[in-house]
């Protein structure tokens, strides 16, 4: 593919609440298994785009050790791969990311440095599969300056992403960040083509005005000055930059259409693998309607929900409706239902946890602690 790949991995917000205390959003688990991150990866390396840089910054101990080696999505190779640029401070710059169009001027040496014509823009809390190729080549027929990747949403949450409107020839002639009252249901995906030049072009202007956003102060603010067209997508797409979009997502993997689309169709889905022994199955043991990731141990009942690697669930328990993340022990008669458990706990004997009035997260305070 005749482009360079960006992905955005740096990002917080106070809205995924204390699962974003120990890892980024992009480094959050995803159907047991896998993380956040490894869809935009694969879609990166399925599309062929073999120059990559994923910029990070917000707590990326987690993602960062997760890409540690580029061999997995298919990266490692003498010419390309991935390339990983944390936020730092240096003799000419004493600020973190203040945004998405600044992590990427930070960084700018790595597009001067390239020689494909375009870019790839995508988030890295995006869970979706795109060929960036048939993107691309909507970008150039349409002859557009910025290609912006859009999908439909629901009514309830539109106004967490940017609302767009296109006229009958694609072109975006509205777009709204987040409003209070949205027009439509049309949402930018957060995902863009551009050219990699106009872009070095775009940032520096950016820059030299004290602008940091990427959305807000190139797309928006560009809007009647370049040709920024619309490309529509119609399959799976999923943001998990709230808790309870985070809790569906995970959800939606209990679906056999949406399993078979990510897992048994082509094309796949990578992660790092861990060398973890199967799920193990005691006598007595009920699953139902679950996920059960590799080196699980399995005494008690386990209903709608999704399990990461690792987890020990004791005698007599019982798990609906939850999802528990990797490397906790929950002991024996213990109920949990609607509930996120983060990873590394220790649930004590005869504990009872339920989210009544919405999705509930466990942290029992222990001294087991990983990412």
């Amino acid at each position: 593919m005749r482009a360079v790949g960006i992905i955005l991995a740096g990002g917080n917000n106070s809205r995924m609440r204390e699962l974003s205390d120990k890892r980024a959003i992009a480094a959050e688990p995803i159907a047991g298994s896998y993380r956040a991150i490894d869809f935009a990866l694969s879609n990166m390396s399925n599309s062929r785009v073999q120059r990559v840089a994923v910029l990070t910054q917000y707590n990326s101990r987690s993602l960062n050790e997760h890409m540690s080696s580029s061999k997995w999505w298919d990266f490692g190779r003498k010419q390309g791969g991935l390339f990983v640029f944390p936020a730092m401070l240096t003799a000419n710059n004493s600020w973190w990311y203040r945004g998405s169009a600044d992590s990427m001027f930070q960084n700018i040496s790595f597009l001067k440095e390239s020689h494909e014509p375009y870019v790839v823009i995508a988030s890295g809390d995006g869970v979706y599969k795109l060929d960036y190729n048939k993107v691309l080549e909507f970008h150039i027929a349409k002859r557009a300056d910025i290609t912006v990747v859009c999908t439909e949403c629901t009514r309830d949450e539109v106004n967490r992403f940017g609302v767009v409107r296109m006229n009958e020839d694609s072109r975006i002639v509205e777009f709204e960040e987040k409003p209070m009252v949205p027009k439509s249901n049309l949402i930018s995906a957060g995902i863009y083509v551009i050219r990699r030049r106009l872009l070095i072009e775009l940032l520096e202007k950016c820059a030299a005005e004290d602008r940091w956003d990427f959305v807000k102060d190139i797309l928006i603010r560009y809007k009647d000055l370049k040709k920024i067209c619309g490309y529509k997508m119609d399959t799976y797409w999923s943001n998990i930059s709230t808790v309870e979009s985070y809790y569906r997502t995970n959800m939606d993997f209990l679906d056999p259409e949406v399993r078979s689309y990510f897992f048994r169709q082509e094309p796949n889905i990578y992660t790092r693998v861990n060398d973890n022994p199967p799920a193990k199955y005691n006598p007595g043991c009920q699953i139902r309607n679950s996920l059960i990731s590799a080196g699980c141990i399995l005494n008690g009942t386990v209903e709608n929900s999704v399990l990461s690697r690792n987890v020990f669930v004791g005698n007599n328990c019982v798990i609906k409706n939850s999802i528990v993340l990797s490397g906790v022990y929950i002991g024996e008669n213990t109920h949990i239902e609607n509930c996120i458990v983060e990873s590394r706990d220790t649930i004590r004997a005869n504990s009872y946890y339920c989210g009544e009035d919405g999705i509930k997260i466990v942290i029992e305070q222990n001294e087991r602690y990983v990412l």
